[in-house]
């Protein structure tokens, strides 16, 4: 276990921004983790649990207590065979990515449409990480963590994790960042095969030139998908200040069928009677819209806010970047001027995805 007094966590994160903490645990083992978060819960000090940083605005100021970044490792396969498929066990503190191109060499599918995604293991169950017709819902066969109330440690069945659309039980039972349960190891459920899930996301099937329920090869799947989010901005590069961000900043709106036909009528108005929202169904009969679209037509194009300190990534509108010397405040002024435009021309406020740590919108 390291622990370092006054450290930047600018350095944490992929936005790059956020003050010091006035301590920072790295834990490297699980038995390291329980301790140091139950270190900071007996001394009653404020905790921030990091894992990759890519889904976190930390405030100026910085975090006024413990930070305990998670740094552990083991991938353990628990049972494999071609009826039930590969059972894998997996610390919390494995890149995500990493994990990705290692079940791919595998045969390991269900999981190959989210490569690319920055971050470690056990932040995905929490955000119930997703892209491209994929989200870890639907290859997450458990998730043990360290309950913070209860002080003991517990294991969660699918079932039970509460996942819905960038959601789960985990992250609804945290606050600015702290969470109530501390995620020690992701259990998956894969299936053995040479080839993806059906693909299921029309981008990604046109640049594979297959049709949308197609498979192909799993490698074939994985670049692909790495293609395809390098175009966007969203594969982590030291060098492009448009991947200095926490990838998609506001989630896509889900509607009632009464509140996506207002919708409607407000594009209609502003746009057009001919210019349909984009719609996919949901649950319930909700209706899911792009922010993407809704964040483009309210006039926020590609590179708003150029050169900086923040802008909209010059790649995909729902991105928004650190130019090289944002400081959070600018980062949270430029989400505040986008979400209320889209919500003066169209009604809808957008929600944003990553957890403001010291800050709100």
């Amino acid at each position: 276990m390291r622990v370092e007094e006054n450290a930047p966590l600018s350095e944490r994160t992929t936005m790059r921004v956020g003050g010091p903490a006035d301590r920072l645990v790295t834990a490297e083992t699980t038995d390291e983790l329980v301790d140091a978060v139950r270190e900071v819960d007996d001394a009653g000090e404020p905790l921030l649990l990091v894992s990759g940083g890519s889904n976190l605005v930390i405030a100026d100021d910085g975090f006024p207590g413990s930070v305990v970044a998670v740094a552990t490792r083991g991938i353990r396969v628990e049972s494999s065979d071609a009826c039930s498929g590969a059972t894998v066990r997996v610390a919390a503190g494995e890149n995500w990515d990493a994990l990705c191109a290692h079940a791919v060499e595998q045969g390991w599918a269900g999981i190959e449409a989210l490569a690319g995604i920055p971050g470690l293991v056990g932040a995905t169950p929490v955000q119930n990480v997703g892209a491209y017709g994929q989200e870890v819902a639907q290859t997450i066969a458990q998730v043990r963590v360290w309950d913070r109330r209860e002080e003991a440690v517990r294991t969660f069945a699918n079932a039970d994790c509460g996942f819905a659309y960038r959601d789960s039980l985990f992250k609804a039972s945290a606050h600015g960042g702290s969470p109530r349960y501390v995620v020690l190891e992701v259990v998956f459920q894969f299936e053995l095969a040479d080839l993806s899930r059906p693909i299921a996301y029309a981008d990604l099937a046109r640049g594979l030139e297959v049709e949308v329920g197609e498979r192909v090869p799993l490698a074939d799947a994985r670049e692909a998908v790495l293609a395809q989010r390098r175009r966007r901005g969203m594969v982590l590069d030291p060098a492009d200040h448009d991947t200095w961000s926490c990838g998609s900043f506001f989630t896509n709106p889900i509607l009632s069928r009464g509140r996506f036909d207002a919708l409607r009528a407000r594009v209609a108005a502003r746009l057009g009677p001919d210019v349909e929202p984009p719609a996919f169904p949901g649950e319930n009969g909700a209706v899911k819209t792009s922010a993407a679209w809704l964040i483009d037509r309210a006039g926020f194009a590609k590179g708003h806010g150029m050169p900086g300190p923040a802008a909209l990534s010059t790649k995909h509108t729902l991105a928004v970047t650190n130019r090289g010397s944002a400081r959070a405040t600018d980062v949270l002024a430029l989400a505040r001027e986008v979400r209320g435009g889209v919500l003066d021309a169209f009604g809808v406020e957008l929600v944003n995805e990553p957890v403001l740590v010291g800050a709100t919108l």
